[in-house]
This record gives structure tokens, sequence and C-alpha cells, in this order.
């Protein structure tokens, strides 16, 4: 698990090479205290970390990386499993609070636009920064088959309340549009290190589903 500590290092880093006007340890302690909400299972601090990762890997394909970054601090900000709203709520909060630290206007607005796009992961062609955004949310897909074992299993606990017949259609239908799609990712890294596998182990989870 990452430690509290070193991603609100990351953060306050982050904000000060953008300019913030203000402290920012206050807006990262309270990004942190809403991504460690107990009614996430997998959209948990690890997941943000990750993401954050992913990005770092895939920066020299976007146009603006500490955009990104901003962007996938925000994109789950706002997180409730049974809410349809999520992204729109979490690029408001990116607004609020990022105008607030003094950012420029140009850039606050692109951090929403990156932070809504997460609603489908289908940027728009010679869209760098989206494609990074979404390939990194998405890099999960094309882990290891245990590590995706544990998110599909996170998912679930995530959607709980949802009963197992509703649930495995649902999850179904999202996993053939997946499969469906000509490429899961954008960037040539990502590509080339995860459509393979994120092909295999979605196959394999709607094969589980349908079973």
């Amino acid at each position: 698990m990452p430690s509290p500590e070193a991603l609100t290092d990351r953060w306050s880093a982050l904000l000060r090479r953008c300019g913030a006007s203000v402290d920012p340890e206050p807006y990262g302690r309270d990004l942190l205290r809403r991504w460690a909400e107990p009614q996430r299972r997998y959209h948990t601090t690890e997941h943000l970390r990750a993401v954050l990762d992913h990005i770092d890997a895939l920066a020299g394909h976007a146009d603006d990386p500490d955009t990104v970054r901003l962007a996938a601090w925000f994109h789950d900000a706002v997180y409730k499993p049974d809410r349809s709203e999520n992204e729109e709520r979490s690029a408001a909060l990116a607004v609020r609070a990022l105008t607030e630290a003094g950012l420029p206007e140009r850039q606050v607005a692109e951090v929403a636009r990156l932070v809504r796009l997460t609603v489908t992961h289908h940027p728009e062609p010679g869209d760098r920064d989206g494609e990074v955004l979404c390939d990194a949310d998405l890099a999960v897909l094309g882990g290891p088959p245990e590590a995706y074992a544990g998110y599909a299993a996170a998912v679930r606990e995530e959607y709980a309340f949802v009963p197992d017949e509703d649930f495995r259609a649902g999850r179904a239908a999202i996993l053939r549009g997946l499969l469906a799609l000509p490429a899961l990712y954008r960037t040539p890294a990502a590509l080339e290190r995860f459509d393979a596998a994120a092909r295999v182990n979605l196959a394999e989870e709607l094969a589980r589903l349908e079973a």
C-alpha cells in the first residue's frame, strides 16, 4: 500500500510545479481522505498510486504530463458505486479546488475535460494527454492474471448491493464492449505492454460470467 506521506509529497510537488499560490497540503489531505472512503474496494489510494506510476511511465507521449497527473488525482475523487455522475462531480471538485489553488484557468479546464473523459475512455485521435490518462487508468486490465483477479473481485465488492444475476449481465456487457474495441490502448507503449494480456483477462472473466 502507498504511504499517505509519499502520496502527499507527490501531490505537493506537483501542485508547486504547476504554480499553486497556496499551501498544497490541505488539498492533498482532502483528496487522500476521499480516496480512502470505506465504500471503496478497487478505487482506492492504491489505484491512484498505480495510475500515477503508469502516467510517469507514459509521460513521454503526453503534451502536458503534469496536467494529466492532476487529472489522475481527481478522476475518481468523488466515487459512489450507486451513482452515475461520479466523473462530473469529480470534475467539478477539480475546478473548485484548482481554481482556489491559483492554477491558470486554461489548465483547470483541461483537467476537468480529462476527468470527464474517463466516462468513456475514448479520447479523440491526437488527444495525447487523454490517451495517456485513459491508458494509465485501464492498465489494470493488462496485468498478471492474479492481479486482474484481485481487481475483478474488488469491483464486485464495490457493487455488493447489486444482485448476482444483474451484476453478471451488466459486467458481461461491459467486457464485451471492451473486447469489441479495435484497440484497448492508444499509446504505443501501453498497446505493446498491455493489450494482449488485457484481452486474455477480459475473455476469461467473460467466460466465467457466462458459464
